[in-house]
């Protein structure tokens, strides 16, 4: 059920106090003892507040010491890519790094203390540095927490590839992390002053921003004269997005430039809290409500790797809906890609993907929830897009090489106005014709809260914990614990018929699970298998 503020503005009541959360950050130690205030990896990086003494300053310290012992087990050597979102606990999380990165003689590259990077951003340097084999490898820092809201902090690494760190690194640089906890003294700093005086200062923004014409047909969105509107929603982009319309001489509005940490011009989410989420209705309303006024819209999250389309036609495009649209048209319209490049996945994207998928007759390749399964395929170009169902995706450049193995909501907005430049007709009236001939997708998630304990119960679902036969009155086909796509362990659960699936599985970045949901049937049948799943994992949560 909605929260009843849901898609209205946020009050004075509902802002954080940005002087409390930073006093907390410097303040508050956490008990290495106690497993809810250790560092943990979840699907992207550790996060957590500091006012739960979740994320604060020993946390960051720890980790970098971590990274850099970790790094140089792998022989890495070479610069370390540092960004930050407009998080109020991004600052000094990123100061905190910097003087422990310099302390350990590591070469820093980063923005200025009043600029601020997009992940993107970051994997696009890290990857343009590595193309060089003659100089030792880069890797990368990334301060954010993504769409969390305003009190949270988060920290994530990316190893060489220029993507998420898999779960060999992150675990090892967490029980590493947690050892110095327990014992601070051997973790290395700088002053901050002496440090930051040291670093090289980098141009992400002119360096990404110049090089967009290799990822997506610039010239035709400016040629057909699309009118944009992009709205940063307060995050990393807020520097990027006015930039791209002067470089490449687009008809392009920032909607909103205001940076503030509290978020006070956003509108509330589904539950009541300020989330910086472009896939949701209720935080994009204001974009929705001026949609007419534009084009094609995009919206993006605080670190810039997740997108939201909106068009005049249909609102804000279903995430699911635009990735089998974005499919569609890339690989109809990129030449340079290889004939053998498949589609990526997650297992819990719209089964109208695989549909699209078999009428371009490209390999499918469905993995689990994270970005991370999609890395080596977009690093070798055995995967031309990569694409999750939380508006999180990247493709290939137009010659097919590697463009991010992060995910991009910058491209992936700009992409929606290439497809209407190209095409003639809007991201939403190409979905329209797929399911014209695929029928209607019901698709939906339920949240709700779970701890910690309850999140280790749902992730080792079984098979054997399935003891029906049936989904919603029709007969189950399959109960996947590991991805079809690269066998590996999903974390929770999925279980399918002919026409319809769920998918249960824990959070990795929230103290929530989450159950999704598609058929083909419609709404009323996707209550049903909704309340079926939930009848599942209320059965093994107790």
């Amino acid at each position: 059920m909605s929260h009843p503020r849901a898609g209205k503005p946020a009050t004075d009541a509902d802002l954080i106090d940005i002087d409390a959360l930073i006093a907390a950050y410097h303040d508050l130690v956490p008990d290495p003892a106690d497993p809810d205030q250790r560092v943990s990896f979840g699907t992207s990086g550790h996060r957590g507040s500091s006012l739960d003494t979740k994320f604060n300053e020993l946390h960051i310290a720890a980790t970098t010491q971590a990274i850099v012992e970790y790094r140089a087990s792998q022989d890495v050597r070479g610069p370390l890519f540092l960004g930050k979102d407009t998080h109020g606990l991004s600052l000094p999380a990123w100061r905190t790094a910097i003087e422990v990165l310099h302390a350990n003689g590591v070469d820093v590259r980063c923005e200025r203390e009043d600029e601020y990077t997009p992940t993107p951003a970051v994997s696009r340097a890290i990857i343009v540095h590595n193309t060089s084999k003659a100089q030792p490898l880069a890797d990368g820092i990334v301060v954010t927490p993504s769409h969390n809201p305003p009190r949270d902090g988060g920290f994530k690494y990316n190893p060489p590839h220029g993507g998420p760190a898999g779960s060999d690194a992150t675990s090892w640089i967490a029980d590493r992390a947690n050892e110095l906890l327990a014992d601070p003294s051997q973790i290395k700093r700088t002053a901050f002053a002496k440090a930051f005086g040291e670093v090289t200062i980098h141009d992400y923004l002119g360096n990404y921003v110049r090089e967009l014409g290799l990822v997506v047909d610039m010239d035709a969105i400016r040629g057909a004269k699309v009118r944009i509107g992009a709205d940063p929603m307060g995050g990393a982009a807020v520097q990027y997005w006015g930039r791209i319309g002067e470089e490449w001489g687009l008809d392009l509005e920032v909607v909103n430039p205001a940076v503030d940490p509290t978020w006070r011009f956003m509108t509330l989410d589904t539950d009541g809290k300020i989330r910086m989420d472009c896939s949701s209705p209720d935080a994009m309303a204001s974009l929705i409500t001026n949609r007419d006024k534009y084009d094609i819209a995009t919206g993006n999250d605080a670190d810039s790797d997740r997108h939201g389309i909106v068009t005049p036609d249909a609102g804000l495009i279903n995430p699911n809906a635009y990735l089998a649209v974005a499919i569609e048209y890339l690989f109809g319209h990129r030449e340079g890609w290889s004939a053998d490049a498949g589609v990526g996945k997650t297992l819990v994207s719209s089964s109208l993907i695989d549909k699209v998928a078999a009428e371009l007759g490209r390999r499918l390749v469905e993995v689990p929830v994270g970005f991370k399964w999609f890395v080596p395929g977009l690093e070798s170009g055995d995967i031309g897009f990569g694409g999750e169902e939380s508006a999180g995706a990247s493709f290939l450049t137009r010659d097919g090489s590697t463009w991010t193995t992060d995910k991009d909501g910058i491209i992936l907005g700009l992409l929606a106005s290439e497809i209407l430049a190209v095409t003639g007709k809007s991201p939403s009236q190409h979905y329209a014709e797929i399911e014209a001939r695929h029928g209607a997708s019901a698709y939906a998630r339920i949240d709700a809260p779970a701890d910690r304990e309850q999140k280790e119960r749902l992730k080792g679902l079984s098979k054997s914990d399935v003891t029906v036969d049936e989904l919603a009155g029709e007969p189950i086909t399959a109960i996947l614990t590991n991805a079809p796509g690269n066998d590996a362990p999903i974390g929770g659960l999925k279980v399918t018929t002919e026409t319809s699936w769920f998918a249960a599985r824990p959070s990795g970045t929230e103290d929530k699970y989450k159950i999704y949901a598609e058929t083909l049937r419609g709404p009323d049948h996707l209550a049903a298998v909704q309340a079926d799943a939930q009848k599942l994992v209320d059965g093994v949560l107790g």
